[in-house]
Formats: structure tokens, C-alpha cells, sequence
């Protein structure tokens, strides 16, 4: 199933429910169907195939899960008339997965074929077509709409809702008026961001995409527990539409014209001035906007003075309690002559209650893992010169020659089951050699010759990787090599050994390695263990 977001409320348009109730409803009427599954794409456009549930359903295609794909009609499948029949009239067929598309009463098992195939192009292509128009009449009808301050969005700003006898028309949501109030009032009194989002949070206020979650309006889970942040506080405290105007038009997007989403200058942006009824009055917004200039600048003049230094673990570094990702906080001393920075636990910022206090220095922080890595350095240089050993063994070369041979072997077992497979559907549909009864026999021979090949290739692949992990060629040597004539840590040498750093309470810090089974197998080699490769 699938529904864009362009669809998505129209007079007359399709549902997500609708295109449930018919496929559904035509799998239980099979006799020859077993429902395996549902995939839903919800507010993604058919133009593109890279959507997550599309891609999930080709995973189970490929595992053997499901063989059978049943859709409302091609328009839901996809609307990229090249890359649908694509799959029509190639993947599908050699992936041995019949397709149905119920509306169009098209069924692969007994559709009519010619000599380019199905007998669906023409309709994929009118599709694409459709939505290539849909996209530019859309597009140009909401900029003319936005001129005139409709509103045209899925969700009315925070603080406001659509009114029940006209959606282009926004008015206060009583609900939620209030914390924008708040929210307003709490600046002013000189609270930062940080304070007032650990205040609504405390309170136990839903933040906007929670609030929308929970009202039902947005489905993803990633919603469920959304929270209050600086960012969005930020976000609201700087959004003229609490004064009255309509602010709308930040981004841009164009499949007709194949422009991807891009964020728009201030000076594009569609305004239109006094459209509903303000939640702030012209004063408090402008004492806000004010105290945000005040507070940038008084950033650059104390923090923003002294130039930042890279941040060399970025995206490394976890909080051992909550797990989620520490933040690099820049702090200036010395009269602001000078910068240090300290990781600290984001939950803690904004709710104290939700995570035990935590900050690690970052220079402190680096010093303990530069001296970590100092000392896989010292022990490579150690494990290389018993690998070098390994290496020169007969034992070595034996296997080597072993693998390569069984490597040759499956090869050439793989192009031949896969040149005989090509051959097939020729045989069959063109030069009238093969019945379909024989076709499809042949063709699931074939088939089970190609994976069962693709598997030996694969093992064979696996002890390729173990062997290696026992020369000169270990991963994990080849990178303590790389990185030796270094004096200090570098950003690229940190993302190249570490995977993860946990830091907890009383400033432990917990240190996940990369090339841990590469190590492992050097270890076992040294201390006289046997290879197993064979």
C-alpha cells in the first residue's frame, strides 16, 4: 500500500483503509494465496522506489518470505513507468514473484504477453504522466493559495488549529494557546531555551509531535516520545505566526521539474499579514526577538571569539544510562581567552530527573582513548612478525591454493547455471522450444543451481576472510599500520577503531573497538591454536 502526501485528504482520493479493505479482502477470496504480510508507505510519493516499507518488502522477496505481491492498482506499486516495468518484466520474473494489481486486473500468472512483454506499459507511463501534473497543478496551486494567506499545511503551527467549517483558515487551539503564551511569557522573564523546554518537560506538557501523535494526526512511533527541546522552543519563540500573519513557503519542492526539498531564504518566504488571530502581542514579540539578538551576540563576543576546533569523535560518544548521544558543550574561560569543551548527558540538560549528572572533559576524554590506542599499536607491532611467520608457512600457501581452486570451481559452476537460466525464456517464448510446464521446471533447476553456487562462492569468501585475518593482511593489523607514525589522535584514526564510547557515572568510560574478531583470531593463532579454516 501506499498513499503520498499529495494524495493524502484530497476530495475523492484514495485511503490507506480502502487500499487495506480491497487487498486484503481479495487474498482471503484466494484459494491459492496465504496473507504473509502488510506494507505501508504512507505520505511517500509513488515517482521514487527508494521508500523504507518497499524496501523491506523486497528483503523478504530475496529471504524466501513471500513470493506473491498483491496491490490496489499499478498507480500504488509505483509511478515511475521505467523502474515499474523493470520490475514487471525483469526482477520479478527472476525472482519467480507473481504480481497482482486487483483494480487493473492484472495478474502475472496469466497476463497477456507480447514480444516487449506485459501489455502494461502504456498505463505506467500515463501514470507518471498523472503525477509529474498533479506535482506542478499542486505546486502552482498552492503558491497562488499562499498568496492569498490560505493556509495549505498538513498541521497548523503550534498553538493553532485548522477551523472545522474551512481548513485554509487557522484559529487558537484551546489546548495549546496557552503554552504558547507560557512559552513567550517565560522568555521574557529571561529564561533560556534549555530552562523553558526543562520546564515544559517537567510539567509533563506533550511537545508539538507528540501532541500530534497522541491526537492521532501523525502515526510514526518516533513521535511517541518526543520531547520539549531548545530547538523547537527556539523554533516557536521566532515564528511570526503567533503575531496574526500567515507565514508559509520556507521550503521548496518540484518532482515536475526534479528540484529535491530545499530550505528557502526569509525573503521568499509567502507572508501575508493579519490573516487570523494573534496569540502574542507586537510588544512581547518584539522584546523576544531582541533578547535573541541580544543573546547571539553576547554567544560571539564570549564563546564565538575564540575560533571552535573540530570535533574529532562526533557521533562516538553515549551516555551510559539513558544511551543516548552526549553533546559537545564549548565553555570559555579565562576572561573568554579560552575554550574547553565537556560531554554532557542531553536528557540530564533538559530533564535533571530523567539521568544521573555526567560531564567528561573532552582533552581528558581524549588522553584515555589516544593512550588505548597507543597500546594496540605496540601489540600489532608485536602479532605481525608471528603473522609474518604464519604467512611463510607451507601450511599457508597450501590453503591458498586450495581456496583458489574451490574459488575457480564455483565460479565457473555460477556462470554456467546463470548463462543456461538466460537462456530459458528465449527458448520459450521466442523460439518455441520449451512448453511453459518444461519452463518452469527447467527454470527452478536453474534457479537452485544459481544459490546454491552463490553459497559455496560465499563460504568460500568466509574462509578467505579467515585466512587473511592470520597473515599480514588482518584488517586489524593493516590499520594499526596505517595509523603508527602518529603522534596524537585524529579524528580519522578514532572513527577507524572505535565504534561506540559510553560514559557514566563518576566519569567511567567504556570503550567498544572495532576488529574485535580479527584480533581474536591473531590471539588464537599466537597462543598456538589451530587456524580452522579448512
Amino acid at each position: 500500500m501506499r498513499l503520498s502526501i499529495e494524495d493524502s485528504g484530497r476530495p475523492g482520493a484514495d485511503t490507506i483503509e480502502n487500499q487495506k479493505e480491497l487487498v486484503s479482502g481479495y487474498i482471503e477470496s484466494r484459494s491459492d494465496m496465504e496473507f504473509a504480510g502488510l506494507y505501508c508507505d504512507n505520505g511517500w510519493t509513488g515517482t521514487d522506489f527508494s521508500r523504507p516499507e518497499f524496501e523491506r518488502m523486497m528483503q523478504d522477496v530475496r529471504t524466501g518470505k513471500i513470493d506473491c505481491i498483491v496491490v490496489k492498482d499499478l498507480s500504488r506499486f509505483g509511478r515511475n513507468y521505467r523502474e515499474t516495468g523493470n520490475y514487471l518484466e525483469r526482477i520479478f520474473p527472476f525472482l519467480d514473484v507473481r504480481f497482482v494489481a486487483v483494480s487493473d486486473q492484472f495478474d502475472t500468472l496469466d497476463a497477456e504477453r507480447s514480444s516487449d512483454g506485459y501489455i502494461v506499459p502504456l498505463k505506467n507511463i500515463i501514470n507518471e504522466a498523472y503525477s509529474k501534473d498533479i506535482s506542478k497543478k499542486v505546486g502552482s496551486g498552492y503558491a497562488i493559495k499562499q498568496r492569498k494567506g490560505e493556509f495549505t499545511g498538513t498541521w497548523a503551527a503550534y498553538g493553532y488549529q485548522k477551523c472545522e467549517g474551512d481548513p485554509h483558515r487557522i484559529e487558537p487551539n484551546k489546548e495549546t494557546a496557552p503554552v504558547v503564551r507560557d512559552i513567550f511569557r517565560q522568555r521574557i522573564l529571561g529564561k533560556s531555551y534549555t530552562l523553558i523546554a526543562r520546564e515544559l518537560n517537567r510539567q509533563g506538557i506533550a511537545s508539538p509531535a507528540r501532541y500530534h501523535y497522541l491526537k492521532g494526526d501523525a502515526k510514526s512511533e518516533r513521535y511517541a516520545c518526543a520531547e520539549w527541546s531548545p530547538k523547537v522552543v527556539g523554533d516557536i519563540l521566532l515564528n511570526e505566526v503567533y503575531l496574526g500573519h500567515m507565514v508559509q513557503g520556507r521550503k521548496r519542492q518540484s518532482f515536475s521539474e526534479g528540484k529535491k526539498q530545499q530550505l528557502l531564504p526569509q525573503g521568499e518566504w509567502a507572508i501575508v499579514r493579519n490573516t487570523h488571530e494573534p496569540l502574542i502581542d507586537e510588544d512581547t514579540f518584539r522584546k523576544v526577538q531582541e533578547a535573541a539578538k541580544y543573546s547571539k551576540a553576547s554567544y560571539l563576543e564570549s564563546y564565538g571569539k575564540r575560533p571552535s576546533t573540530p570535533n574529532i569523535l562526533k557521533g562516538l560518544v553515549y551516555c551510559a544510562d539513558c544511551g543516548h548521544r552526549m553533546t559537545r558543550f564549548k565553555s570559555v574561560i579565562g576572561k573568554g581567552t579560552k575554550a574547553v569543551y565537556s560531554y554532557v548527558c542531553r536528557s540530564h540538560t533538559l530533564d535533571p530527573l530523567s539521568c544521573p549528572l555526567k560531564s567528561m572533559p573532552e582533552l581528558k576524554l581524549i588522553e584515555i582513548l589516544w593512550d588505548i590506542l597507543k597500546r594496540q599499536f605496540a601489540l600489532a607491532d608485536r602479532m605481525s612478525k608471528q603473522a609474518e611467520v604464519f604467512q611463510r608457512s607451507g601450511y599457508s600457501r597450501e590453503v591458498d591454493d586450495m581456496l583458489k581452486n574451490e574459488a575457480d570451481a564455483a565460479g565457473q559452476a555460477l556462470r554456467r547455471a546463470q548463462a543456461l537460466y538466460d537462456n530459458l525464456y528465449p527458448m520459450y517464448a521466442e523460439e518455441k522450444i520449451l512448453t511453459e510446464q518444461e519452463y518452469m521446471q527447467m527454470k527452478k533447476v536453474y534457479q537452485a543451481q544459481i544459490v546454491q553456487a552463490q553459497k559455496v562462492i560465499e563460504d568460500i569468501e568466509t574462509k578467505k576472510r579467515t585466512h587473511r585475518a592470520l597473515t599480514e593482511e588482518n584488517p586489524w593489523l593493516k590499520a594499526c599500520t596505517d595509523f603508527s607514525g602518529e603522534d596524537a589522535l585524529t579524528e580519522e584514526m578514532a572513527h577507524a577503531f572505535i565504534s561506540r564510547i559510553e560514559i557514566g557515572t563518576d566519569r567511567q568510560v567504556s570503550v567498544e573497538l572495532r576488529y574485535q574478531d580479527e584480533f581474536r583470531k591473531l590471539v588464537k593463532l599466537g597462543t598456538g591454536g589451530e587456524a580452522e579454516i579448512i
